[in-house]
């Protein structure tokens, strides 16, 4: 994907979700499957000094809110999210990286025919943070997308 596609994906955050500034999200990389997202410890450590889990919870969200928006490249639509869950495995002691990967063609199809045709479709994404060489937090969220 093109450094433009990124900028705008962070500068869209940055605008319509201030939080993402307050933690200091950035748009790492995607490539057309798999988005990962970024945000440094300093501003989202706990008193133990690893990561608080609401801007693990946080960023997982908006991993998978920004790859469903990129998705679907309908910059007129509302994405919220209907529901989730979220397991902290290990804490996380450094940058937190949140990658999301993309559902297979069939699914993103059928995603995308029900949207243009009904208004409103259901997407459910998976969002994995590692940290060092091993998954920290397992976030599943379904993700819902309005005309």
């Amino acid at each position: 994907m093109t450094p433009n596609i990124l900028r705008e994906t962070e500068e869209f955050l940055h605008e319509q979700i201030p939080l993402t500034r307050a933690m200091g999200v950035q748009v790492e990389s995607y490539d057309g499957q798999t988005l990962v997202l970024t945000a440094p410890l300093e501003p989202n450590h706990n008193h133990l000094g690893t990561a608080f889990g609401g801007s693990l919870s946080a960023i997982a969200t908006l991993t998978g809110y920004s790859l469903l928006w990129l998705l679907l490249g309908d910059r007129e639509s509302h994405i919220v999210i209907r529901e989730s869950s979220i397991r902290y495995r290990h804490p996380v002691r450094s940058t937190i990286r949140a990658q999301c990967q993309s559902p297979n063609e069939d699914t993103v199809s059928a995603f995308k025919t029900q949207f243009r045709q009904v208004g409103k479709a259901r997407l459910k994404l998976q969002v994995f943070i590692k940290n060092e060489q091993r998954i920290c937090v397992e976030f599943e969220g379904e993700f819902v997308a309005l005309k």
